[in-house]
């Protein structure tokens, strides 16, 4: 009885790890789903911010006569 009992454990232990191996897999590719979304969405948007004040004094500028 006692010897099913620690087969059974064991057997519990050895899919725990698994699990976690899994689990720790699919943390690391959400994490780096993240930064890449974050780098697709923030720097385009850090450009813009950049890019835009100059278009808009280069096309008033254009505007004076």
């Amino acid at each position: 009885m006692e010897q099913e009992i620690l087969n059974k454990i064991k057997e519990q232990d050895k899919k725990l790890e698994e699990i976690y191996g899994s689990v720790e897999k699919m943390r690391k590719y959400f994490l780096w789903t993240l930064i890449a979304s974050l780098v697709v969405f923030i720097l385009p948007l850090i450009g813009l911010l950049l890019v835009i004040p100059k278009f808009l004094s280069v096309y008033t500028g254009g505007l004076d006569f």
